[in-house]
C-alpha cells in the first residue's frame, strides 16, 4: 500500500539576548521569539505527531501548541543544537572582529578548526541524521512536526537533499521559519523524498 510520511520543521523564534552562538546555552524565547512562532503556526496543520527538542527555546512553545491542539509532545534529546563549546553565547558580529581568520576556519572546515569544549561538526551530524532516520522508520504515515534549531533544519535538509556537509552553511534559516519533507512509501518498501517548501509561515 502506497502512504506518504510527511515531517513538518520549524525553527524557534527569537531567544532572549537575539542573535548568538547559542548551543547547549539554554535561553527561553523573547516576547518577539513568541510572536514569531505563532505567527508561522498561524494556519495549523493536521499534524498527527508533536516533537521537540529538549531546549526551552523548542520545548517551552511545543507545550503551549500541545495543549492548543491536544496533542503529545515527544521530547527527542538527540535534535538538540550543536554544542559551540567556549564560543557558546557569544555574537557572531563580536567574533568577526575579534577572530575572523579563526571563524572563517571553522566554516570552511569545522572538524579541524573547532572551538575547544565543542561538538565536532562530524559527530553532531551524525547524530541528526541517526535520529532523523529514526523519525521517519517510527513515524511512517504520519504528519509530523518537529520544533528545533537551525543547524538541526540544515543537517536534516543536507541528509534528505544528497547535499556534501561542505554545504551546511549555504541556505539561511530564519527564526521561526517552516520547511515541509514528504516521504512517498511504496508497496515494495522503497522509498523517495521531496523538500515542498521553506518559507516563513504555514
Amino acid at each position: 500500500m502506497f502512504t506518504e510520511t510527511v515531517i513538518d520543521l520549524i525553527r524557534h523564534g527569537e531567544p532572549v539576548g537575539g542573535q548568538k552562538l547559542r548551543g547547549a546555552q539554554d535561553d527561553p524565547l523573547s516576547e518577539l521569539g513568541w510572536q514569531q512562532m505563532r505567527e508561522s503556526i498561524n494556519n495549523p496543520q493536521p499534524w498527527t505527531k508533536l516533537v521537540s527538542s529538549p531546549l526551552s527555546r523548542c520545548h517551552a512553545f511545543a507545550n503551549e501548541l500541545s495543549q492548543n491542539l491536544s496533542l503529545e509532545v515527544s521530547v527527542k534529546p538527540d535534535f538538540r543544537e550543536i554544542h559551540f563549546g567556549e564560543w557558546e553565547g557569544l555574537k557572531i558580529k563580536d567574533l568577526m572582529k575579534q577572530e575572523p581568520q579563526a571563524l572563517r576556519n571553522y566554516w570552511q572546515d569545522p572538524d579541524n578548526h573547532a572551538p575547544d569544549g565543542s561538538e565536532r561538526m562530524s559527530d553532531f551530524i551524525f547524530r541528526i541524521h541517526t535520529a532523523w532516520d529514526q523519525l521517519i522508520v517510527d513515524n511512517q504515515g504520519e504528519h509530523t512536526l518537529l520544533v528545533c534549531h537551525g543547524g538541526v533544519i540544515r543537517a536534516i535538509l543536507m541528509r534528505v537533499l544528497g547535499m556534501p556537509k561542505e554545504n551546511l552553511w549555504n541556505f539561511d534559516v530564519p527564526y521561526a521559519n517552516v520547511s515541509r519533507l514528504v516521504y512517498h512509501n511504496f508497496p515494495d518498501g522503497g522509498q523517495t523524498a521531496q523538500l515542498k517548501f521553506h518559507q516563513a509561515t504555514f
